[in-house]
């Protein structure tokens, strides 16, 4: 029996291929060639990756399809997944040369702490969905490479055991519950474990249309007794406390008894007040993506925002988050961090946000296809070639920290 060829391999014959003069004269399509050598075979460990798209088809392959339609699906024909990643290739870099670039920092500080990168792990929930370890794993991570981790209230594991995984605090994200006091004592438990902050969701608050994670439930035959009530395969249904099935969320299985006060409606800005004055977390929004609520936000003390459409799963807008940051930048005028999430798979997305007005760049996506694809050492890998190529873009731009990195450095295409 023949054995499989090396992928690494494959990988550099084809690069030689396509550059190959020869090759060329033969009337071969060079860009065919080009797109073997962007699409090889499946990596075998994380070193093999040249970026965080080769974790990608990894993933998929490891992970079950119901739970793959979780992580993927944005909302109705995923329009917005695809606007949050073409939107950057609508801003172009405007590079400077001879500068000295031999060192660079792409350091920041926010909240008055100061983080190695300015990438941060954004909340993705049900985690142990895409591998055995899920939330301890990213925090390992997380911890080893000195990232920002935000934890999801649909957390598979409790925020105690993240944090102490973390080995420092982490955010917390939250999802308003239908009663007031059970989110308090989601805010509470948040606050006695030593989050600094609590990131407040605002982008799902009219409901989601999740037709690419429902086909995927359909495809996946298996019985799943032990984790889903009816025995059908479907993670990520529901963040609340009423939910069908809430076994695998710890946060929001189990909560001491209190008299119950029903919300009114879907929460307002009223509704922020009340958060900041329950909590001395600070107060972020996530899902902003307007510069007339991102001055409401400052009106309403809020402590940060995160320039976000969730991924691509709460509207479908079709409107990417890169081009709704310049207008939430306008609208902040620098009082408050921003946080820019939504299609960030390379490091010149991270300069074209910095550029745009974000303080920090958050990853969903990528560091889950890390996980699933070889666990902690797939996530370290991840968020390693992210900086490695930010770090890149930064010396190609001239600009050796992230304060040089302005609008000077991007133009419209």
């Amino acid at each position: 029996m023949t054995e499989p060829a090396d992928p690494s391999s494959r990988r550099a014959f084809l690069a030689f291929v396509a550059a190959s003069p020869l090759f060329a004269a033969a009337g071969v399509d060079r860009g065919t060639l080009a797109r073997w050598v962007q699409d090889p075979a499946l990596i075998a460990s994380s070193g093999e990756a040249l970026n965080v798209f080769d974790f990608e088809a990894v993933a998929r392959k490891n992970i079950p399809v119901a739970h793959w339609g979780y992580l993927m699906t944005g909302t109705d024909d995923d329009g917005t997944i695809r606007a949050n990643r073409d939107g950057f290739s609508r801003y172009a870099l405007r590079v400077r040369r001879l500068v000295d670039v031999s060192r660079v920092d792409p350091s920041i500080e926010m909240l008055g702490v100061r983080w190695d990168t300015p990438i941060v792990l954004c909340p993705v929930g049900s985690q142990k969905a895409f591998h055995r370890e899920g939330e301890l794993a990213v925090a390992r991570a997380a911890k080893a490479k000195r990232h920002l981790q935000v934890l999801s209230t649909v957390t598979t594991t409790w925020v105690e055991d993240v944090t102490a995984a973390r080995g420092g605090p982490v955010w917390y994200q939250l999802y308003h519950q239908a009663d007031w006091n059970q989110t308090r004592q989601i805010i509470k438990r948040a606050e006695a474990a030593g989050c600094p902050a609590i990131v407040f969701t605002v982008d799902l608050l009219g409901g989601s249309n999740r037709e690419t994670m429902l086909r995927a439930q359909l495809l996946d035959s298996r019985d799943c007794s032990a984790c889903h009530k009816d025995g059908k395969p479907a993670p990520g249904l529901t963040s609340l406390v009423a939910g069908p099935d809430n076994r695998r969320k710890p946060m929001i299985a189990e909560f001491a008894p209190g008299t119950p006060i029903p919300e009114v409606g879907t929460p307002t800005w009223e509704f922020v007040k009340r958060l900041k004055d329950s909590t001395s977390m600070k107060v972020f929004l996530k899902g902003i993506v307007t510069r007339e609520d991102a001055e409401l936000a400052i009106e309403h003390g809020v402590n940060g925002l995160f320039v976000s459409n969730h991924g691509g799963r709460a509207e479908n807008s079709q409107r990417a988050t890169i081009e709704c940051l310049p207008e939430v930048a306008a609208g902040v005028r620098g009082r408050v961090p921003i946080v820019l999430d939504g299609g960030v798979r390379r490091g010149t997305d991270i300069f074209k946000a910095l550029a745009l007005g974000a303080t920090a760049v958050g990853v969903g996506r990528p560091y889950i296809w890390g996980l699933g694809a070889f666990g902690q050492e797939g996530v370290e890998t991840v968020l390693e070639l992210l900086r490695r190529e930010l770090e890149l873009v930064m010396r190609q731009a001239g600009t050796t920290s992230v304060k040089r990195i302005t609008p000077d450095y991007v133009v419209a295409r």
